[in-house]
Parts: C-alpha cells; sequence; structure tokens
C-alpha cells in the first residue's frame, strides 16, 4: 500500500491548530475585503512547528504534489509547501530545478503574502535567474504586482 505523504502532511499540520492565533495571523496578512491579502485562511500554526513539518516530509513529496499543496487554500500549507520546494530545488540538478522554477511561475498567484515571498523568491527564482540569466527577472521587475502602479525611477 502506497502512502499519501501529502495528506499525511496537512493531518500532521491540522494537530497544531490555534484557533486564536489564526484570528491574529488573519488580522496582521490583513484578509478582509479588499485588502491585499483577501481571501487568505488560517489555521493558527507556529511558524517552529510549520518548519518541523516540512523538514519531515520534503523528501517524499513529488513535485505533483508540491504544486497541489501549493493551491492550498490554507496559507500555512503554502509556506510547509515552499519550504520543501526549497529543500528540494536545493538538492535538484540542473533540469529539476528548471522543473520547480517552472511550477513556481505558472503559481505565482498563490505566493500572495510578504512571508511567502520573502521565504520563497530569493531562494528559486532568485537563485534560478542568478545562476543562469537575468533577462526574465526584469519582466518579473516591471509587474505591478499587487502595489499597483509605479513611479518611473
Amino acid at each position: 500500500m502506497r502512502i499519501d505523504f501529502k495528506q499525511e502532511l496537512l493531518k500532521d499540520l491540522s494537530i497544531h491548530k490555534e484557533e486564536v492565533f489564526a484570528k491574529y495571523q488573519a488580522k496582521v496578512f490583513q484578509t478582509q475585503r479588499e485588502e491585499y491579502g483577501e481571501g487568505d485562511f488560517f489555521w493558527g500554526i507556529r511558524v517552529l512547528n510549520q518548519r518541523s513539518i516540512a523538514v519531515k516530509y520534503y523528501k517524499y513529496m513529488s513535485l505533483k504534489d508540491t504544486e497541489e499543496l501549493l493551491q492550498h487554500n490554507i496559507h500555512e500549507v503554502r509556506f510547509i509547501t515552499l519550504i520543501i520546494l526549497i529543500e528540494m530545488y536545493k538538492k535538484a540538478n540542473n533540469s529539476l530545478r528548471l522543473n520547480i522554477m517552472q511550477m513556481y511561475l505558472r503559481n505565482f498567484k498563490y505566493i500572495n503574502n510578504w512571508d511567502l515571498v520573502d521565504l520563497s523568491a530569493p531562494r528559486i527564482p532568485g537563485h534560478y535567474w542568478y545562476e543562469s540569466s537575468l533577462k526574465d527577472l526584469w519582466r518579473y521587475a516591471r509587474d505591478q504586482g499587487i502595489f499597483g502602479k509605479r513611479e518611473q525611477l
């Protein structure tokens, strides 16, 4: 019988839910209507618990599983998934790094809050572009993103 590590990860993660902390996180990450984190949901899981769960599962996760988890509606699931992707990326050959990078960019809309960007951007696209070519970086740098139109420098 094959173990579904994606489901095991979600089950382990749900054990650490804290309702009061989840409400606090929703406020900090501005998840109300018309705020930049609108639509994000939290389970209230402490970062230390998230990191330990990610370390436990990263070597068992497929790229397909991580893509599905990255699209999860719970913020902490996406955070853990990015930790897993970073670990996968560190140990990957160039071909797998390209696949991880492509998957990251395909799912960029789910990397939708400052903590997710701060965690992953330097370690996946930043590293990839630094090691290969910076031309795509400039296209993303010109993107207006959530902060609207930028002034010309």
